[in-house]
């Protein structure tokens, strides 16, 4: 927000300012005071415990009780902290630093100001931390799978492309779900490096479909940490220069939520992405809060329906209703329009019926490996649902 109103040099001052008064609490000699990122630090306390550690915290929340000016700017600061202690919380540094961070954003979350450490924090407790280490070698160690949910032109039946989900192939655990460690590794950062492996070995795929089909585009999910990385750009480029990557082929996939958390900085990244040639979607819309004025700004090419409602649509009026004018308000942006969650003929035809432009779900297909997906193109039919009826009050609300 202060670099919105501020600048991002006003910004940069006031983290120096920051910076200051943490150090200003490192009282001991041997006390480290570091910047670990954004908004960000880190004080390393050896030889300390944790009442020492909890006393020093709440000398750092008074202290940031107390504005900042600058150029007769005042501004009013917070703090979020977490605590970790060695031996107790683990003898390792990785291991220290990420519990200190799950201790942090649960201090943000529930605005308890300062927390520490315990294991009902690890969704898991030692196995989610176990798999959070495990994950940074995943990559490395050629672990990740790359699965693909086709994405279906509902007026054609035609293959258009397919969304992009990753997979952990464990050695010892087996197929590891996505909810097991996209949390954490959004929580550490960590997601910045499953997203660029995603955009890599989408482009990869890519590159072999298009000796067959062309046309067909790869969906990519970005998380807000991805979002939020001023470098996303620069690292893009990269990858179209190395891989030879055609951005048009790729849509970049955004959440509401996401958005939201910065919306100047993120406007400022999609508006990059979109002039490289990126196509841009927004996910899961219906779920998150943002306002129709700012949706007519973002340069999006797609919005797509969030599965909650296409799921109830067949048989809830009311979410067949929000269906229908999200759809509307889509095409009147000039917006492509998918709808993702469809399980039945039923809500195939409705969707069709209602002008939606595509289709994705298990009715469709479930997400299978890269490796499938071209045989499951050329086996693919697009389903007949002329003798599928709708009842009286859905018939009237597709006219």
């Amino acid at each position: 927000h202060v670099n919105d109103v501020l600048g991002h040099r006003f910004g940069d001052r006031l983290l120096q300012e920051v910076a200051k008064r943490l150090t200003q609490e490192a009282r001991r000699s041997n006390d480290v005071v570091a910047r670990l990122g954004g908004d960000e630090f880190a004080m390393l306390m050896p030889s300390a415990d944790i009442a020492l550690a909890l006393g020093i915290a709440q000398r750092i929340q008074r202290a940031f009780e107390r504005p900042i000016s600058l150029d007769d700017h005042t501004v009013d600061l917070g703090a979020g902290i977490g605590i970790a202690c060695c031996p107790a919380h683990g003898v390792e540094a990785d291991t220290l630093v990420s519990r200190a961070e799950l201790a942090m954003y649960a201090a943000k979350q529930h605005q308890l100001g300062v927390k520490v450490y315990d294991a009902a924090l690890d969704m898991s407790s030692d196995e989610s931390l176990s798999l959070l280490s495990e994950l940074r070698t995943a990559v490395d160690r050629d672990q990740l799978r790359l699965y693909l949910q086709p994405k279906i032109s509902l007026a054609t039946g035609a293959v258009l492309g397919a969304e992009a989900l990753v997979r952990w192939q464990h050695p010892q655990r087996g197929l590891v779900p996505p909810g097991k460690f996209i949390p954490f590794a959004e929580q550490t950062g960590f997601i910045r490096v499953l997203t660029g492996w995603m955009i890599e070995r989408s482009a990869m795929v890519l590159r072999q479909l298009h000796a067959g089909a062309p046309a067909l585009k790869i969906s990519v999910n970005l998380s807000t940490r991805d979002l939020l990385d001023q470098d996303l750009p620069t690292k893009m480029q990269r990858l179209i220069d190395t891989l030879s990557l055609n951005p048009h082929s790729m849509c970049l996939e955004i959440t509401e939520s996401a958005i939201m958390d910065d919306p100047q900085r993120a406007l400022q990244t999609l508006e990059r992405l979109h002039a490289m040639g990126f196509k841009l979607s927004i996910d899961d819309f219906g779920t998150g809060y943002s306002s129709l004025a700012y949706l007519k700004r973002l340069p999006v090419d797609e919005l797509k329906i969030d599965q909650s409602f296409v799921f109830n649509m067949e048989r809830d009026l009311d979410d067949a209703k929000i269906v229908r004018s999200t759809i509307d308000l889509a095409h009147n942006l000039g917006l492509n329009v998918v709808a993702e969650g469809i399980e039945t003929a039923k809500a195939w035809k409705l969707l069709q019926a209602l002008g939606c432009d595509e289709a994705q779900g298990y009715f469709v297909a479930k997400p299978m490996p890269e490796a499938l997906f071209a045989d499951w193109i050329r086996d693919w039919t697009a389903p007949q649902v002329q003798a599928v009826r709708l009842d009286s009050d859905f018939s009237r609300l597709a006219l």
